[in-house]
């Protein structure tokens, strides 16, 4: 099994999400975006996965807010740009388990997440 989380390390509730789903460097790559932004490549096998760039902003964050924008106002190129150009606005964490992505941080996609590692 390959794990990849893409976090920010000074978020609460990634540090929270990693230890309830037990991965650490020990078992998983884990990349800070913040020092480690998100690539070209890395963004569009994300996007591959989930659908849409849309579906990876991070609507509640402080960059976003700051815009004049809503989040499902977003066209996918504008999306895009924003991922590419800030570590905040990409919604966290990103956890791929082998080929599967789990973006955010709701119980659901936590949820899902711990049964995919458990059953694999």
């Amino acid at each position: 099994m390959t794990i990849t989380v893409w976090h920010l390390s000074t978020c609460s509730t990634c540090s929270r999400i990693l230890k309830e789903l037990g991965l650490s460097d020990s078992n998983a790559t884990l990349k800070d975006i913040k020092t480690d932004p998100v690539t070209k490549e890395e963004l569009e096998s994300m996007k591959a996965n989930v659908g849409s760039y849309k579906a990876l902003i991070n609507g509640r964050s402080m960059q976003f807010r700051t815009m004049d924008k809503k989040a499902r106002d977003l066209g996918e190129d504008e999306a895009k740009e924003l991922l590419l150009s800030h570590y905040a606005f990409l919604k966290r964490p990103v956890i791929k388990i082998d080929d599967t992505y789990f973006v955010g941080n709701s119980k659901k996609i936590v949820a899902a997440a711990k049964s995919k590692l458990n059953h694999d």
